[in-house]
C-alpha cells in the first residue's frame, strides 16, 4: 500500500457569499467525508491551510507575501491517504465535498526517500 496526496485546489470564491450555517453544513460534509477514509484505514493525516502565508524565491532573497495565485490555483488543503494504487486514490478522492464549490483535488503518489 503507498501513499497518496490529495491537494485542495480552488473554491474559495464561492465561499464569499456563504452563510454561516452553509459553511457549517458544508463543513460537516468534510468531517464525515475523513472520518469515513479513517474509518476504513486510508486517513493518514490531513488539515486546512491558512489564507495570508509567503513565497521564498531564490534561496531566501526574494520573499513575497502570498500566495497570489488565481482562486482556482490557491491550495486550500490536503490530505495524506493510504490507497493501494492512483485508480484507487482518485476513485476515493470523488466523494469529496471540494467538488460542491467547483474546487479540484490533484492526486499524487507520496515517494519513499530511501537514504
Amino acid at each position: 500500500m503507498a501513499k497518496y496526496l490529495y491537494l485542495f485546489r480552488g473554491g474559495d470564491e464561492n465561499w464569499a457569499n456563504a452563510s454561516p450555517e452553509e459553511t457549517q453544513a458544508h463543513m460537516q460534509k468534510w468531517g464525515v467525508w475523513m472520518q469515513d477514509l479513517a474509518q476504513k484505514g486510508k486517513l493518514v493525516d490531513g488539515l486546512p491551510l491558512a489564507k495570508p502565508g509567503k513565497v521564498v524565491e531564490k534561496s531566501g532573497e526574494v520573499i513575497h507575501d502570498g500566495p497570489f495565485a488565481e482562486g482556482a490555483e490557491v491550495v486550500g488543503g490536503y490530505l495524506i491517504i493510504n490507497a493501494d494504487s492512483l485508480d484507487e486514490a482518485v476513485q476515493m478522492s470523488k466523494e469529496c465535498p471540494i467538488y460542491e464549490h467547483n474546487g479540484s483535488t490533484e492526486v499524487r503518489e507520496i515517494m519513499n526517500m530511501d537514504m
